[in-house]
């Protein structure tokens, strides 16, 4: 893995290198500008962001990366730990959180699992069609109706697994093992969040409403569709 870690505090930033870098290939930039620069000039598996930058915030560099196509996961690295700001990261295109102080055991976890998603296409290079939705693991896209829907990594996670449940109820706790790989989601409402930006893309501008809630139970993604 080559790491790209975006952070203002040298000390932090020679401390996290000398750590990781008995692991992986480790990048430091030490101001939001610097970091897109790499970002655009080399291949990284993953991208640790600070969001407290010199001279323009993590938020924003999140928000560019993504505008030009940055697809590398972004694991965001702050003090901040309030609800609404998470929701703004979700929205500017972060992938997972760490609030500091956080160990260094479970940054590096959350690596492991960011690796071993890159490693394995998701559901094996699949290719599923349900109800005019295609969702193509090894390529990474969902079709509805011959329409090309572009979704973030965990909104097609969570897809993919309601899909491959058809007709049955999959539990919160169900999603956030499937796409995060670990026995809990990172964030308590996360899978809320998430789910509201997959409907909005998937469900909002179609006739039909294929991903329902069973209140109380989780969601179930229903063929048939309600109006």
């Amino acid at each position: 893995m080559r790491l790209l870690l975006i952070d203002d505090d040298r000390g932090i930033g020679h401390a996290l290198q000398t750590t990781l870098s008995t692991d992986y290939d480790v990048d430091v930039a030490h101001t939001g500008h610097g970091g897109i620069q790499l970002a655009d000039d080399n291949d990284y598996t993953c991208i640790l962001l600070d969001l407290n930058l010199p001279d323009v915030s993590g938020l924003r560099v999140c928000e560019i990366l993504r505008n030009r196509g940055c697809t590398v996961p972004i694991l965001i690295l702050s003090a901040e730990n309030q609800v609404l700001h998470k929701i703004k990261l979700l929205d500017a295109g972060a992938d997972d959180y760490l609030t500091k102080p956080f160990s260094l055991g479970e940054l590096k976890a959350r690596l492991r699992v960011i690796e071993r998603r890159n490693r394995q296409p998701v559901n094996g290079g699949q290719r599923l069609t349900v109800s005019g939705v295609t969702i193509d693991g090894s390529s990474h896209t969902v079709r509805r109706d011959g329409q090309l829907i572009p979704l973030r990594r965990k909104e097609f996670a969570i897809l993919e697994c309601l899909i491959q449940n058809s007709g049955k109820i999959v539990s919160r706790a169900s999603l956030g093992q499937y796409a995060w790989e670990q026995a809990e989601s990172p964030w308590g409402n996360t899978i809320d969040v998430h789910m509201k930006l997959l409907r909005d893309k998937f469900d909002k501008p179609f006739n039909k409403r294929l991903i329902q809630t069973v209140h109380g139970l989780g969601y179930i993604f229903d063929s048939a569709g309600k109006r």
